[in-house]
């Protein structure tokens, strides 16, 4: 029966998807079909709260399926937050889809599948059932970018990201192909160990194909020089499912590299760290270049989310070189950006719901002065992207820093840190449009509803993530996630 109660998360948002999808052509209408999505996922999200902390390291079914699936803090901390992530998708854009003639209810089924999918990812033991979540939550991915049937550029973003991506997941089957022939298994444990007890020059066939299967991880979260996607997909995309892939959908494919870094090829993880450190040079500086170049809000975002892949790539290289604060840190600083993306996102999701143009910098001169509320947030978030102090995000940089200097990375904590000066333009020319422009509009009422509730809650969380740690006592912090994030680790096996 414990089983079945450390499978039940995922099997309320499986079950939910298919409630859905055998509602959508119902009369019920898409407002209550968004609350029966939310239902679903809060109740996933309440059982998980439930049982957290009272696995092990077990396997679930182990007679079934045997070590396919793993039970562990690191797994469960991930479950939640796709589904928070999820929840917050779907009532954040709740005045936005319903602006929108396009959305009908297959829409809420595709996102809690693709949410299975992701559930799938952090607690996938073997490669083969990796994949197998890997694929089912991008298969919904690539369908809900291109929902706006009749939008060429939707539909040209779908193309571009199912070509891209189909060919990427066939350098995933690759590289578990040869892995498997050079092994004999697809078990994260048994290949451990058979690396443990080889040479590194014995394994050449091994090491080939878990670079094919780095380059997947690397295209899914935008690294370059597989980044060609991010920008066009992102733009194409209708807002919530860009508020969707660029928060929690990125959060997913950096558990299964946390997973896959520190567990599978643990032994050999030092292996990567020269050609890491330059795909995140790459990235960081490549991210900065288009990210300076954008005119729309959007694609602006978009093309900070690379720079903010190179951050997490410091981290990640810092693993192979001896850190032991850089695996945590990368939960944190997914958490930190998660906020900052969502949030951001959010707003512009609020904002576009009233009109049907994509938003370039100019639209937002003298946006202080219409919607000062909405500002004062919008600002709060492009200063944690940034980096600014006295905000979640400089705490998750301050310390991918730290771990970049523990391992011995000078050069990259100094390109981090140069990069995150260059940021302060384009993050903060939207802040200089907002406040420094007058508005020929009158003033406009704060907008109550549950989209704004929601925004509000996340800014102070921003703000709170940033100063909040340990002045209130029994009140948590970001130190307190950061031990959490430290005591999951330690569960991988």
């Amino acid at each position: 029966m414990m089983q079945f109660l450390y499978a039940l998360p995922m099997a309320i948002v499986v079950l939910g998807a298919i409630v859905l999808m055998l509602l959508s052509n119902s009369r019920i209408t898409l407002h209550r079909l968004n609350f029966i999505a939310v239902g679903f996922l809060s109740l996933s999200l309440l059982v998980q709260f439930l049982i957290f902390g009272q696995t092990g390291s077990d396997h679930l079914f182990e007679n079934i399926f045997g070590t396919a699936f793993i039970l562990d803090a690191f797994a469960s901390i991930f479950d939640a937050m796709f589904t928070i992530g999820a929840i917050l998708t779907l009532l954040i854009n709740n005045e936005y889809f319903r602006s929108r003639r396009y959305f009908a209810g297959e829409y809420f089924a595709l996102i809690l599948f693709s949410v299975f999918g992701m559930m799938i990812l952090p607690h996938a033991h073997e490669l083969v059932t990796a994949f197998i979540g890997l694929e089912i939550a991008s298969l919904n991915i690539y369908a809900l970018v291109a929902y706006h049937k009749i939008r060429k550029v939707s539909s040209e973003a779908m193309m571009k990201y199912v070509i891209l991506g189909s060919m990427t997941g066939a350098f995933y089957i690759l590289g578990t192909a040869l892995i498997y022939g050079a092994v004999g298994s697809t078990s994260f444990t048994q290949i451990a160990n058979y690396i443990v007890s080889h040479n590194l020059q014995n394994i050449s066939v091994l090491i080939v194909g878990a670079s094919f299967i780095m380059v997947t991880v690397l295209f899914k979260v935008g690294a370059v020089p597989l980044h060609s996607w991010v920008i066009d997909v992102y733009h194409g995309a209708p807002y919530p499912i860009t508020m969707f892939m660029a928060s929690t959908f990125k959060i997913a494919m950096f558990a299964l590299a946390l997973r896959l870094y520190l567990v599978m090829f643990s032994p050999i993880n030092s292996f990567w760290s020269e050609i890491l450190q330059v795909v995140t040079i790459m990235t960081l500086i490549g991210g900065s270049w288009l990210a300076i170049n954008q005119t729309l809000v959007k694609r602006m975002l978009a093309s900070s989310s690379i720079v903010h892949t190179g951050y997490l790539l410091i981290a990640i290289s810092s693993i192979g070189l001896g850190s032991e604060l850089a695996a945590p840190v990368v939960m944190f600083y997914l958490m930190a950006y998660f906020l900052s993306a969502v949030g951001s996102f959010g707003i512009l999701s609020f904002i576009a719901s009233k009109q049907k143009k994509q938003m370039t910098y100019d639209d937002f001169k003298g946006f202080a002065q219409r919607r000062p509320y909405m500002a004062i947030m919008m600002s709060i978030f492009m200063l944690s992207l940034a980096g600014f102090p006295s905000t979640i995000g400089f705490l998750g940089k301050f310390y991918i820093f730290t771990a970049a200097i523990e391992s011995g990375q000078i050069l990259l904590a100094g390109l981090g840190i140069l990069t995150a000066f260059i940021s302060v333009y384009y993050y903060f020319k939207l802040i200089a449009m907002m406040y420094f422009y007058d508005s020929n509009e009158t003033q406009k009422k704060f907008p109550v509803s549950i989209s704004t509730i929601l925004l509000v809650i996340i800014s102070l969380i921003v703000i709170w993530g940033g100063i909040g740690t340990s002045l209130i006592p029994y009140v948590p912090g970001a130190d307190g996630f950061l031990e959490i994030a430290t005591q999951a680790i330690r569960s991988l096996k």
